[in-house]
């Protein structure tokens, strides 16, 4: 019997430490060195003997890259993700904190839902959770897999891909600063460009299906700013608040991360014509206006460091490869190549670290990478793919500027996940299941059993929530 969804998102998302290296290849190229070229790489140093990334961004620190435009934005490592890089990287956490992560020694982390505070916390994880910028953390696991001895990166812009009649067998790039595309030679390629990525195009330039896109317009406005931290305006270390459609609301999502250098970086976020600026005055106001009191008091007390950085992304996109009749060997995406989803919702760099596993449990079964295409590596990015989509774009399916795509039955699932998410305002065990799910420890399946739901309905009828 086939194992279903939600086992396979249990094999995939284990703490259990790797299997044992087994050398299947000569060598990998991993196009894109951001998160998900970086954990793919460090798969890969388990089954080739030489692994190269092609980055095109030679600035390497721990700042915002070029080639990453939402890098100075907030980004969310979810404990999923946090459990794979101690998987990967065994003593991440504690040489990341070492290295500047902040560790506040608390888990008491704000909740708001239409301006109300979660009453109830989920029990003190094992470890201290990350909560860095985006750069931070990418260096770190960057100097981690830099580290390894087959591993080495080149700096410049892919062009395209080798192919053979059944096969990709390489890549060509342009090096930074050369003047003539260089052809490396390879087993196994990766693509990890990101949403950006023309995979499908170079597919179809040579004989080869495109793999469908499926595209969620979600119209999300970000705007950011980084502020010193300072008690004296507030205390509190993480809060998340959003604002859920409906009854005359309108959507909003923010956050304030204490991350390192001991500073703050705020968000706020509005969809389709709710567009915060960069002017730092309107900011404020916004802050004050729309999110919890914390908010304005860092925008109009607090020390700003830079100006406020304003992202829009105009839609979620997912690529199914694994719905291909034909598919070359040699070859697999992975991360934002991919899937890219709404990302107030944190699911990226996560997803990106399950890929990576995706991989790890295919190239365990010791596959002709050179002959047999990567059928069972896209069906198991599938089970991640799906659950991320479904946790983040039937939320989306409810924001008003959306009138099309909700699936049959949507209105009987949004009165129950609107049912949930009541209950985890003040149930502890219906905070740490949703908890669970959100965070992509567990597959979405968990909140479908029929006790999730009637233990909320009870507490409705009983009047506690």
């Amino acid at each position: 019997m086939a194992a279903s969804a939600s086992q396979v998102f249990a094999q995939i998302s284990t703490p259990e430490p790797p299997g044992p290296p087994k050398i299947v290849m000569r060598k990998a190229v991993v196009l894109g060195g951001s998160m998900a070229g970086l954990m793919a790489a460090r798969v890969l140093s388990d089954h080739a003997e030489e692994v190269v990334i092609i980055e095109r961004d030679s600035t390497q620190g721990a700042g915002p890259r070029p080639g990453v435009p939402q890098g100075t934005q907030v980004h969310a490592l979810l404990p999923a993700g946090q459990t794979q890089l101690e998987r990967w990287f065994p003593g991440f956490t504690d040489d990341a904190v070492a290295a500047g992560a902040p560790d506040f020694g608390r888990t008491d982390a704000g909740v708001y839902i239409n301006n109300k505070r979660r009453e109830v916390q989920d029990p003190p994880p094992p470890r201290p959770i990350l909560i860095t910028t985006r750069p931070f953390l990418e260096s770190q696991v960057r100097r981690r897999v830099l580290a390894l001895p087959n591993v080495h990166m080149e700096f410049g812009r892919v062009e395209g891909l080798r192919f053979t009649e059944t096969s990709v067998n390489g890549a060509t790039y342009l090096p930074e600063g050369g003047e003539e595309p260089v052809e490396v030679e390879a087993d196994f390629v990766v693509d990890a460009m990101g949403r950006s990525s023309k995979l499908n195009d170079w597919l179809e330039e040579h004989g080869w299906p495109r793999a469908p896109m499926r595209r969620m317009p979600i119209k999300l406005n970000y705007a950011s700013a980084l502020f010193e931290r300072d008690e004296a305006i507030s205390d509190e270390w993480c809060v998340i608040t959003q604002e859920t459609p409906g009854d005359g609301r309108v959507p909003r999502i923010g956050g304030v991360l204490s991350v390192e250098g001991d500073r703050w970086l705020m968000l706020v976020a509005g969809y389709d014509e709710d567009r915060p600026s960069r002017d730092t005055a309107e900011y404020a106001e916004r802050c004050r206006k729309y999110f919890p009191a914390m908010f304005g008091d860092i925008a109009e007390r607090g020390r700003m460091i830079g100006g406020v950085i304003t992202y829009h992304q105009a839609d979620s996109r997912r690529r199914d490869f694994d719905t291909l009749e034909r598919l070359p060997a040699g070859l697999i995406a992975a991360g934002d190549a991919v899937a890219s989803f709404n990302p107030v919702y944190g699911q990226g760099m996560t997803s990106a670290m399950l890929h990576a596993s995706c991989l790890s449990a295919w190239l365990q079964t010791g596959p002709d990478v050179t002959a047999t295409p990567a059928r069972d590596y896209f069906a198991k990015v599938r089970v991640i793919v799906d659950a991320a989509w479904q946790v983040s774009t039937f939320a989306d399916l409810g924001l008003p500027h959306i009138t099309e795509g909700q699936p049959r039955g949507y209105r009987v699932i949004r009165w129950a996940s609107n049912l949930l998410l009541r209950a985890s305002m003040t149930d502890p065990a219906t905070c740490r299941r949703l908890n669970s799910v959100t965070a992509m420890e567990s597959h979405p399946a968990a909140l479908a059993k029929p006790g999730v739901v009637l233990r909320a309905l009870r507490l409705r009828l009983l009047g506690r929530i």
